[in-house]
Formats: C-alpha cells, structure tokens, sequence
C-alpha cells in the first residue's frame, strides 16, 4: 500500500484506537485506502471530496453506535460561523457526540444540547487530530486536542 503523507500520525495515534472518524476532505482516493486499513474507520464526504467515483463512496453523514455511544459524523455545511449550530440542530441531542470538519478549527462545546466536535485539520497546517476517550461505565467523553507539527 503507498504511503500517505499523514502516515506519520497513524502508527503512533490512529493505528491503536478502537476507531477512527474522519470528518470529510480527505480529498483523494490514495488518503481514504490509506486510513481504511483501520479496522473501524468511518468517514463522510468533504465539500472537497468530489473526485469522479471517489465521492460515490461517502455518505455526507452517518450515524454510528460506538462504544455504547450514540454519535454522528458529517462534514458541514455553509457560513463557517455557522457550522457548529448547524450540525448540532441537525443531528440532535440524542446524540451523544456529533463530530464535524468544514472549517478546520478545533471545537470541544456544547450547543443546542450536543456535545460538538470538530478536531481541526490533519492536512493543513497546523496538523492537527483530536483523541476522544469514551468511560462506557459512566459515559463520560473527554477531548484531546494534539498538534503534530
């Protein structure tokens, strides 16, 4: 399998997760085989995941059931001061844990009743991902947010 650039982020933070969720932009096939070695990678399509036959293969969102958790997966949509709200009301407190990509900046908060995620950009500069521990006893979700450069 050819490398990915990001390579150098999988052995030591992806590969050991019990999963791994990409929110969108992954912009090419070679990135998506790469990350799909994982035995639990879920990612949606990005506004920048167009590629002919590529795009075919990613939902724009997902609904997952995780470690006992309820969580959605999307990229967003629209202004990006207003993609945080938009997931959120979309997806709905039911869920525990919404995850997003679109405007690449980190976000642990809540709103409308929903945790959000959004674990900023593994692809541009700063590189970034975020590692979330889930308790399944007392269903508690932490956040970190780790820069790579």
């Amino acid at each position: 399998m050819n490398a990915w650039p990001g390579s150098w982020a999988y052995e030591e933070h992806l590969a050991p997760a019990d999963a791994v969720l990409h929110c969108g932009d992954i912009t090419g096939y070679e990135t998506w085989r790469f990350l799909s070695q994982h035995p639990a990678f879920f990612a949606v399509r990005g506004n920048c995941d167009m590629a002919p036959g590529f795009d075919g293969e990613l939902e724009p969102m997902l609904d997952l059931a995780l470690l006992g958790m309820h969580i959605g997966l999307t990229h967003g949509w629209g202004p990006r001061s207003q993609v945080p709200r938009r997931v959120a009301e979309a997806f709905g407190p039911e869920f525990d844990l919404v995850c997003f990509g679109h405007t690449h900046t980190p976000l642990w908060d809540e709103i409308a009743g929903v945790r959000v995620l959004n674990p900023g950009s593994l692809g541009d500069p700063p590189h970034r991902l975020a590692l979330v521990d889930i308790d399944e006893t007392t269903r508690q979700i932490t956040c970190r947010f780790l820069e790579l450069d």
